[in-house]
């Protein structure tokens, strides 16, 4: 592992770091911020992040406004990258931004081409944290959130792999790919064609199918302009209710899907987290 930038935060650390994946098979780039606890040596829980199509690890790292309040915590947090990269990972052919290349959906493919390189669920549940909780004075209690793409996988990956995570917590999530444009897509190219094998990466069906309880926090902004057609935050509601899934999932008046709108809520998230970690 490669330290590409170390720097001074709250008293922290925010590191970004390159590896070679072996779930990915490529360079993988990724980010930590270590709280004060951590760089004096103390072992602490950790919050995964993901974010959403076309993102790296860096927004969330650089617009969120996460660190003070991981410092004031206690909690480390790491910010994987959003896909596969490098030149012998396949792209979309139509070069389009929703799909390949910053688009992984946090999903193991099994179609080709894409089954070689995009492992991304694989590589968040199981190799980064390994590599992380060796790397750094972390503790095995994981929480994970996202937003939108990120926000599906956080959720998939937590009801998935109930056993790994205390919480999971998701921004604007797209909680049925099966319903929606983005995730037919990406869940048809990864995937195939039988959407039986669709249904393992969609909140929704997961929760209707009686996945385990988790505590579960999701916030979605009232003026957010992919609400109705990508992310369908009704449909999780109403399943919820009919499956007595205990979630806590609030509407919030005039916030869109940008990260203003991660900014303004991120520290009821982390408490969240903390409160369960």
């Amino acid at each position: 592992m490669k330290t590409l930038s170390s720097v001074k935060c709250f008293e922290g650390q925010q590191l970004q770091l390159q590896h070679e994946s072996a779930a990915l098979s490529c360079t993988m780039q990724f980010s930590v911020y270590l709280p004060p606890a951590a760089v004096a040596g103390k072992k602490v829980p950790v919050v995964y992040w993901l974010s959403g199509l076309t993102c790296t690890d860096q927004n969330f790292t650089t617009k969120a406004g996460a660190q003070r309040i991981a410092a004031d915590l206690g909690i480390a947090l790491v910010m994987p990258d959003t896909s596969p990269r490098g030149s012998q990972v396949p792209v979309d052919p139509d070069n389009s931004w929703d799909f390949g290349l910053g688009a992984g959906f946090y999903v193991n493919a099994t179609q080709a081409p894409w089954k070689t390189h995009y492992q991304m669920e694989r590589y968040v549940v199981d190799e980064l944290p390994e590599l992380v909780e060796a790397e750094f004075p972390l503790q095995p209690r994981r929480a994970i959130c996202g937003h939108s793409m990120g926000g599906h996988g956080a959720l998939t990956i937590a009801l998935n792999h109930p056993n790994r995570y205390a919480s999971v917590s998701a921004f604007s999530p797209i909680v049925a790919p099966s319903q929606c444009p983005w995730g037919r897509k990406a869940l048809g190219h990864y995937l195939g064609e039988s959407r039986e094998s669709w249904l393992r990466y969609d909140t929704v069906a997961l929760i209707r199918a009686g996945a385990r309880q988790l505590p579960m926090l999701v916030d979605q902004g009232t003026a957010d302009s992919f609400l109705a057609e990508q992310l369908k935050t009704d449909l999780l509601i109403t399943a919820c209710a009919e499956m007595g899934y205990k979630a806590q999932i609030n509407y919030r008046d005039g916030y869109d899907h940008s990260y203003y709108f991660i900014a303004s809520f991120i520290e009821n998230h982390l408490k969240f987290h903390a409160r369960h970690l």
